[in-house]
């Protein structure tokens, strides 16, 4: 196959990905978010989510390779904390781990007429990156949410990565799980670089990695560790990516409360 004819393929299989989420977030999504309203409950909304989820990674041709399930959490609130490969990492994460999970994310998703306030209803909570004194208001929220038992998906590299190697955490997840005193549990994805490349309207069949690690526990910390707690939460995420991902050498950022916000 000629290189011209496998970006054509690609391109379409994103439209067509693109076209089935669009369609079932209005015809699918639209009553059942109603009905979440009406009975101010969330887990037929969830269901409906995590269906739809599986589905488009059906139709893109995504295969899931999952390993430690086994260190998946039962009970109790924690974050998980991934790297961010493409914009496959969300809906495949969603699909693997447990029900009911969070997601600190950019707000111009919660832009999206239906998705949006789905997202809200489930606890989801929106970052705004150019704004960090709202930011920090919007985490003081997730923080309450996390001391009621929530669980939060958080990518602390901030971004996708541009190349698939591992980038700087920022410390604001951290913060949050040492002042909430829960256990983060690391998880490496791999894959989606080749996949679905950032800044590329391509999406190509394949195979999706997800590790699983054991949890990593905040107990004892003060904030003065947080530094320490990235490092060695980054490292353990590393370990399961090819040396050439790894980021080796790359230095942590420092400061701050905020997910996604320069200098974290």
């Amino acid at each position: 196959m000629t290189q011209s004819l496998s970006r054509i393929l690609a391109q379409g299989r994103a439209m067509w990905c693109a076209a089935f989420i669009f369609l079932y977030i209005f015809v699918v999504g639209t009553p059942v978010l109603l009905h979440a309203l009406l009975v101010k409950r969330v887990d037929l909304l969830y269901r409906i989510g995590w269906l739809g989820a599986w589905l488009a990674l059906r139709l893109a041709g995504v295969r899931l390779q999952v390993e430690g399930v086994q260190n998946l959490p039962h009970t109790g609130a924690c974050f998980y904390v991934a790297n961010h490969q493409s914009n496959i990492d969300p809906p495949a994460l969603f699909v693997v781990l447990p029900p009911r999970i969070a997601l600190l994310g950019k707000k111009e998703v919660f832009s999206i007429p239906v998705l949006g306030a789905g997202l809200r209803l489930a606890n989801f909570v929106p970052v705004d990156r150019a704004n960090p004194d709202a930011a920090k208001e919007t985490v003081e929220g997730a923080l309450a949410y996390v001391r009621k038992g929530a669980t939060f998906l958080v990518f602390p590299e901030g971004t996708r990565s541009p190349d698939g190697r591992l980038q700087r955490f920022k410390h604001g997840v951290f913060v949050l799980a040492i002042r909430a005193g829960v256990p983060i549990i690391p998880i490496t994805v791999d894959g989606g670089d080749a996949l679905m490349p950032k800044r590329k309207w391509e999406l190509r069949p394949g195979t999706f990695r997800i590790t699983i690690h054991p949890a990593v526990s905040t107990a004892g910390l003060t904030l003065e560790d947080r530094a320490a707690l990235a490092r060695r939460v980054r490292a353990v995420v590393a370990s399961a990516l090819p040396p050439n991902k790894r980021g080796e050498g790359e230095e942590i950022g420092t400061g701050g409360v905020v997910p996604g916000q320069p200098g974290l």
